[in-house]
């Protein structure tokens, strides 16, 4: 790889974060892509050395050791690359819930999607369209490498949004061809995530006055609290699953202090509609319940 002259060392900079919205904006002002399930990453690669930062700033250049080698492969002096870190599973779709062991034990599965370009050969590039800064970029990158490019989606937003969510991804991002590059929240980039219905074990429900009607959930076969969901049922349902809530009163989970909360014993599970991709429970509506074993 060719170095930079003079060895100057790039410096982290933080990345533009998407707005998220209910649907993708429509119009041909926008290019659209899938919105992996991975690490917000950032690739430095400079005179001094190749480095991989999270997206806090962090250097994590010793957990994606097996990346840097791929970046040094790279035909650039320096440059600043903007992507997500993910692995792939069975089905070919980004698994958030295996990267942290391919981190750990697997990182031969690791690969780097990169999505934008924010500096090139001693030039800054992010006052350039977006467009033209990715063009750069996928010229910049081999195929069939640990380093790949995020390509464009083709056709309207809707039908690709209605396509992302049937093929069990998390949902897409949307940027403005003509947009610069800048840090922080912005709305130049909006991401649209798809939902899930999963089930859950019903911890309890949190009921305070004036306030919305919230059950607590936890991930089944662990007991791990991973956050509430409103409760959307209607009237007969909502006095049923209280009725079960009463007969099957518990005490708090160790750790867990929520005063307005009806505790519950285990067996009851509620399906839960939520945003796809995230840990823990993110707009999420409990949308059915039964016991368990029924």
């Amino acid at each position: 790889m060719r170095r930079r002259a003079g060895g100057d060392r790039l410096s982290f900079i933080p990345p533009l974060m998407p707005t998220l919205v209910e649907k993708p904006p429509e119009g041909d002002g926008w290019i659209h892509e899938v919105k992996f399930d991975g690490y917000r990453s950032q690739i430095i690669i400079d005179a001094e050395a190749v480095r991989i930062f999270t997206r806090r700033g962090l250097d994590w250049s010793s957990k994606y050791r097996d990346l840097i080698e791929p970046a040094k492969g790279l035909n650039v002096q320096s440059a600043i690359i903007d992507g997500e870190i993910i692995v792939l599973n069975d089905a070919g779709l980004s698994d958030f819930g295996e990267l942290r062991k391919a981190i750990t034990r697997r990182q031969h599965d690791l690969y780097f999607v990169a999505f934008d370009l924010l500096h090139l050969n001693g030039h800054d590039l992010r006052d350039m369209p977006l467009e033209d800064r990715r063009e750069i970029l996928a010229e910049m990158i081999p195929e069939g490498g640990r380093i790949q490019f995020s390509q464009a989606l083709p056709g309207d937003a809707k039908a690709i949004f209605h396509l992302v969510d049937k093929a069990g991804l998390e949902g897409m991002v949307s940027k403005r061809k003509d947009s610069k590059y800048r840090s922080g929240p912005s709305t130049n980039w909006l991401k649209a995530k798809c939902y899930s219905i999963d089930e859950y074990e019903l911890l309890g429900v949190e009921r305070e006055a004036g306030k919305p009607v919230f059950a607590l959930m936890a991930e089944r076969g662990t007991g791990r609290y991973v956050g509430s969901a409103f409760i959307t049922l209607n009237r007969e349902m909502r006095e049923r699953l209280w009725q079960r809530v009463q007969d099957h009163a518990g005490t708090a989970p160790k750790g867990m202090k929520r005063p307005a909360t009806q505790w519950v014993k285990p067996g009851l599970i509620g399906r839960v509609k939520h945003l796809r991709g995230d840990e823990d429970l993110r707009h999420a509506s409990l949308q059915d319940f039964r016991e368990e074993g029924t």
